[in-house]
Formats: C-alpha cells, sequence, structure tokens
C-alpha cells in the first residue's frame, strides 16, 4: 500500500487522534488489569501501558504528536514545544478518550462473569488512590513524591528524545519502555497514574473513595510534569 502524502493535519484530526490514542493507552492498561492480571500480576499492566504507547505514537504521533496524556500536553507547553492555544482541546479530547475506554471495558464486564465487574468496582476499579486506595497501602505524601518525581522524569525523558538532535525514529520505543519501568514502580505505591486522563477515566467507575481521592491525580502529574518541563528547558535544551 502506497503512503499517503504528507499534509498539515487539520484541527479535528490532531484531536481525534489525541482521543484515539488516550483511548489506547487506558483500554490497554486498564483493559490487562481489569482481565488478565490475574495470570500475570503487575507485570501485564506495566507492558500494556508501554506497548500501548508504542503502537499509538507510530500510528498518530505524526497526526497529533502522541501526548495521550494531560500532564505531557501542558508541559510541552511549558517546555515551549506546544501552543498554549491548543493546549485545552487536546486536554478535553484526552479526557473523553480516556472515559471512553473505561465505558466500553465497563461494557463488556458487564456482559461477563457477574462477580468480575462487581469485584472490580468494589475495589475500586483500578483507580490511583493512597492509604487504602493504594494497592500496598502506602500513604498520601509516598504517593505524592512517586507521582511528582516519576512523572517530572518522563517529561525529561519525553523532551529528550523528541529533540532534534536526538536519534530519529525510536522516540516511541524510548518512551513507551519508560512509561513501563514506571508503572513497574508505582503501582504497589499509587496504581501509577502519572496521567490525569487515565486516572479521571477510572475515578469514575470506581465509586465515592476513588471520586474523593482523584483530585490529587489530576494535579500531582501536572505539577511534575511542569518541573520536569522546566528542568529539561534549563538544563538540557538547545541555548
Amino acid at each position: 500500500m502506497a503512503k499517503e502524502t504528507a499534509t498539515t493535519p487539520s484541527t479535528a484530526q490532531r484531536l481525534i487522534a489525541e482521543a484515539f490514542g488516550t483511548f489506547l493507552l487506558v483500554g490497554g492498561v486498564i483493559g490487562t488489569a481489569f482481565f488478565s492480571s490475574g495470570n500475570t500480576g503487575l507485570l501485564g499492566p506495566a507492558l500494556a501501558v508501554g506497548l500501548a504507547v508504542i503502537g499509538g505514537a507510530y500510528a498518530v504521533g505524526h497526526i497529533s504528536g502522541a501526548h495521550f496524556n494531560p500532564a505531557v500536553t501542558i508541559g510541552a507547553a511549558v517546555a515551549g514545544r506546544f501552543a498554549w492555544k491548543d493546549v485545552p482541546g487536546y486536554v478535553i479530547a484526552q479526557f473523553i478518550g480516556g472515559l471512553l475506554a473505561t465505558s466500553v471495558l465497563v461494557l463488556i464486564g458487564s456482559f461477563g462473569p457477574a462477580a468480575a465487574l462487581a469485584e472490580a468496582q468494589a475495589g475500586g476499579f483500578f483507580s490511583n488512590g493512597f492509604d487504602e486506595g493504594s494497592p500496598a497501602g502506602y500513604g498520601l505524601v509516598a504517593v505524592i513524591v512517586a507521582e511528582l518525581v516519576l512523572t517530572a522524569v518522563f517529561l525529561v525523558v519525553i523532551l529528550g528524545v523528541t529533540d532534534g538532535r536526538a536519534p530519529a525514529g525510536f522516540a516511541p520505543l524510548a518512551i513507551g519502555l519508560t512509561l513501563t519501568v514506571m508503572h513497574l514502580v508505582a503501582i504497589p505505591v499509587s496504581n501509577a497514574s502519572f496521567n490525569p486522563a487515565r486516572s479521571l477515566a477510572t475515578a469514575v467507575y470506581g465509586g465515592p473513595d476513588a471520586l474523593m481521592q482523584v483530585a490529587v491525580f489530576l494535579i500531582v502529574p501536572v505539577v511534575g510534569a511542569v518541573l520536569g518541563a522546566l528542568l529539561h528547558r534549563g538544563v538540557f535544551a538547545k541555548k
């Protein structure tokens, strides 16, 4: 099949690409946690999120830049890599994509074993959390530090591998594999957010406790992304 000729993507194409990529990311990690983690443990969701990002970035990265995460979009704007005027549209598209993903998973689950969906929702539907909401019982301070530091590191990696001086063609692999490592570290601590769209998408199906804690995961990853962007801009960016 011949490749399509290069043209500038329209705003609608870019937003749909962001919604699609976020749908793939959230659907991949939460779907694996929902349907397969009993057999794979935390390695399954960690690999799933990384592979989903790799696939999504290669599929639509040339259209939208493959953010798939409100924190990444805001961090890219802080770093001077993305126009602030486009931030609201991207963030809305990402939240829509994430919510569509968990809605499809709940729909699938509603036609499966009745106990499976009820058990998943009673346990918070894989939402991010602290104290009782943390898989291993970590408190709020530990969760904030983990989400803040790892999201900042993630932004430094993203901005580094997408720099014009970096080897071409490998950015999706580096970003996806880094995200896998981050999930291996943080799933026991916070259930690994780094992404407000992922956090809200599960909290809406996770019950009142998940919704009460979700604000932490809407704010802290954004702060971490801003810090990572400032670090990269101040230390590593081409002067």
